[in-house]
């Protein structure tokens, strides 16, 4: 009786763990047994989504081939072509989505995981072919709706096309009235201009007759197109009759640049002749005289060249960017000149300085200094002379500079002579 005393406590304890793991398993399966039943109802809603997408691509597919004939009757083969390029992709996606309905039709219950992903690549190949038939009818739609818009839009081209030729004969009237004042090189640019607003005008109303010919023998047919090159045509024609308007004013404004051009060039020669004056290097006032000689006569008999206000224009102003130039260069030598003779003085004094104080050094080290160290001041004394005949200020300077030099060679050449004697 003691031992079971002893043992009746742990007989209770294993008990109850007992009772509890029985418990736990079994609440475990119940819990299990729930997720199971959750995921298989998603797993059917999945299915039925799946399916009822199918079903709805399936009958796009069958209104979009449909949508063909429709659309090669109305539009062309073109057209019809690029329709039934969408469908087909849409056929091969769909094809594989029936497959994968079939899988699922065949499959045993408990495949659970594979008929999920099965059902969500059905609903995405749904999604393909809904979309790329989407795409192709708002391409149709759009083709559709501008030729809708076409056919409004074809009378206000037409009117469009009178205007445009009015304003055309009354362009061409224009440019005689100015052809009895100006060259026809003035006009040259607005008679290409008329030219070409003849060939666009001739394109657009051809591309207008087109379309109305089209629409009286089959109305509906698609006009859109030959009218949208109607439209561009008649645009560029309408820019160059611009210009061919403008022309007039384009020329008043060039005779007065021309004018203001030969102002500035009757100034540009009055200083140039000062300058040339004024110059005291011969070479520079003998070839800004050039440039004055060529430039001068385009002045004279201004009246007879006003025929031709662009090239006139042109010609002064060219002229007188040559004769700027040649100021420059000018005024530039004449710098040079004015600043090696401001500096010419001071360039012979350092020379003769500099001889001055090598020929004491050679006077101190005679008895060691060498040749070169003499004939070092012997070129230093005949620079010197030249500097000082030399005309040219610019020579000179050079000349006086190359003395000095040669006078510090000759000093240090006498120094090192006396140093290591």
């Amino acid at each position: 009786m003691a031992d079971a005393a002893v043992w009746l406590p742990s007989l209770v304890v294993f008990g109850t763990a007992a009772v509890a793991f029985v418990a736990g398993v079994v609440g475990l399966r119940r819990l299990g047994e729930r997720r199971e039943a959750r995921d298989a109802d998603a797993a059917r809603e999945l299915e039925r989504t799946a399916k009822a997408r199918l079903v709805g691509a399936d009958e796009a597919v069958r209104d979009a081939t449909q949508e063909i004939r429709f659309a090669e009757a109305q539009f062309g083969p073109e057209t019809a072509r690029e329709l039934g390029q969408a469908v087909e992709r849409a056929r091969g996606w769909l094809r594989e989505a029936f497959l994968l309905q079939q899988r699922l039709d065949d499959a045993e219950p408990g495949t659970a995981a594979e008929r999920r992903a099965w059902s969500t690549r059905i609903a995405s190949l749904c999604a393909s072919v809904e979309g790329a038939l989407a795409d192709a009818g708002s391409v149709l739609s759009a083709r559709r709706a501008a030729e809708r818009g076409a056919v409004d839009d074809a009378p206000a081209l037409r009117e469009r096309e009178r205007r445009l030729a009015a304003r055309r004969a009354d362009a061409v009237s224009a440019l005689e009235r100015l052809g009895t004042r100006f060259s026809a090189s003035a006009l040259a640019g607005a008679q290409g201009a008329l030219r070409r607003a003849d060939h666009d005008l001739a394109a657009g109303s051809a591309a207008l007759d087109e379309a109305e010919q089209r629409l009286a023998d089959a109305p509906g047919a698609p006009v859109a197109g030959i009218l949208d090159r109607s439209a561009h045509a008649l645009q560029r024609a309408e820019r160059e009759l611009d210009r061919v308007e403008h022309v007039e004013l384009e020329l008043a404004r060039a005779a007065e640049e021309a004018g203001a051009e030969a102002a500035s060039l009757d100034e540009e020669l009055v200083a140039a002749r000062r300058e040339r004056d004024a110059a005291a290097d011969a070479d520079v006032g003998s070839a800004l005289a050039v440039v004055i000689g060529e430039v001068s006569p385009l002045l004279v008999g201004r009246e007879g060249r006003a025929a031709d206000p662009f090239s006139e224009r042109d010609r002064l102003r060219a002229a007188r960017d040559r004769l700027e130039a040649a100021r420059a260069t000018a005024r530039r030598a004449q710098d040079r000149l004015d600043g090696a003779r401001g500096a010419l003085p001071g360039a012979i004094a350092i020379a003769e300085s500099q001889i001055r104080v090598a020929g004491e050094a050679l006077e101190r080290a005679r008895a060691f200094a060498g040749a070169d160290a003499r004939t070092r001041l012997a070129e230093a004394e005949r620079q010197l002379g030249i500097a000082r005949r030399e005309p040219d200020p610019v020579a000179a300077l050079d000349a006086a500079r190359r003395a000095a030099s040669r006078a510090s060679d000759a000093e240090a050449l006498a120094h090192y002579a006396a140093l290591h004697r």
